[in-house]
C-alpha cells in the first residue's frame, strides 16, 4: 500500500470506536447453542430471489471453468472479493452480501492502476439460504471468508452471531479453509470454539496484522488503532 493511499485511508477512516460489551469472554451458552443447532436440521424455506441469485452465480462459476471456489461471505461493496480474486488467480471468487446497494456499487480498485481481476462475481443474496443451497448442491469451497461480520456484542445477541446461528453447522459442513476476522476478540474466540466443537479440530484465535487491508472495515479499524483478530480452520475437502 502506497504512503499516499495509507494517508488517505487514515484521514478518511480513523474514526471507529472500539467495541464495548458487558460480555467479558466466550458466551457461557455457546457450546449448548452449537450442540442444539447441530442436532436439528434447519428447515427455513429458501426464498425465490436467493435461489435465482445462487443459480446465476453458479452459472458464472461454471462458465469460468469451475475453478476451485472461494466464498467471500458478507462481502459488502466487494473490495475484499476483488482482492481475493487477485490473490488467487487460479480460483473463482463469489462475493455475497444481502444489501443490493453495497453489491451494486462501482467499487474502485485502490490506486486505479491495476486492472480488475476477472475471476469473481458479486451477488445479492441472503447468506443463510446461499450456504444451504451450496450444501444441497454439493458444491464445496476451497476457501471461505467471514471478514468483519456484525459482532452483535450484547450478551443477548449470541444467536445473531454466525457461530450462534442455526446455519452454522452447514457452514462447517461445506469444508475448505475457513477464516474469520474481527476487531472484537471475543467474536473470533467464539468462532474458533464453535469450529473446534463441530470439527473436532483444535482452532485458535490469534492477533492479526495484514500487510495490506482488503476490506473497508479492515482499513478503518487499522487506521483507528484497533487490534485485529482471526481464526483459521482447515475443515477438509469432499
Amino acid at each position: 500500500m502506497s504512503p499516499q493511499f495509507r494517508f488517505r485511508l487514515t484521514f478518511m477512516y480513523a474514526n471507529s470506536s472500539p467495541i464495548h460489551s458487558a460480555q467479558s469472554g466466550v458466551h457461557d451458552q455457546l457450546a449448548a447453542t452449537v450442540a442444539k443447532h447441530a442436532a436439528h436440521v434447519f428447515q427455513k424455506p429458501v426464498s425465490v430471489y436467493n435461489q435465482r441469485a445462487f443459480d446465476d452465480s453458479i452459472a458464472a462459476w461454471r462458465a469460468a471453468g469451475s475453478l476451485p471456489l472461494i466464498l467471500d461471505a458478507g462481502c459488502g461493496v466487494g473490495l475484499s472479493t476483488m482482492h481475493l480474486a487477485a490473490q488467487y488467480p487460479d480460483h473463482f471468487v463469489i462475493g455475497i452480501d444481502q444489501s443490493a446497494d453495497r453489491v451494486g456499487r462501482n467499487t474502485l480498485w485502490p490506486g486505479g492502476a491495476t486492472p480488475l481481476p476477472h475471476n469473481f462475481v458479486r451477488i445479492r443474496a441472503d447468506l443463510v439460504d446461499y450456504w444451504r443451497l451450496l450444501l444441497a448442491a454439493r458444491i464445496f469451497p476451497a476457501r471461505h471468508y467471514l471478514l468483519y461480520p456484525n459482532p452483535w456484542p450484547k450478551i443477548g445477541q449470541l444467536s445473531r452471531r454466525w457461530h450462534g446461528h442455526p446455519v452454522f453447522p452447514d457452514i462447517v459442513a461445506l469444508g475448505g479453509i475457513l477464516e474469520c476476522r474481527s476487531n472484537w476478540r471475543i467474536y473470533v474466540e467464539e468462532c474458533a470454539s464453535a469450529l473446534g466443537q463441530l470439527s473436532g479440530k483444535e482452532v485458535g484465535c490469534e492477533a492479526y496484522l495484514p500487510q495490506q487491508p482488503i476490506t473497508p472495515f479492515e482499513s478503518k479499524y487499522l487506521a483507528s488503532g484497533h487490534q485485529l483478530w482471526r481464526c483459521q480452520a482447515d475443515l477438509g475437502t469432499h
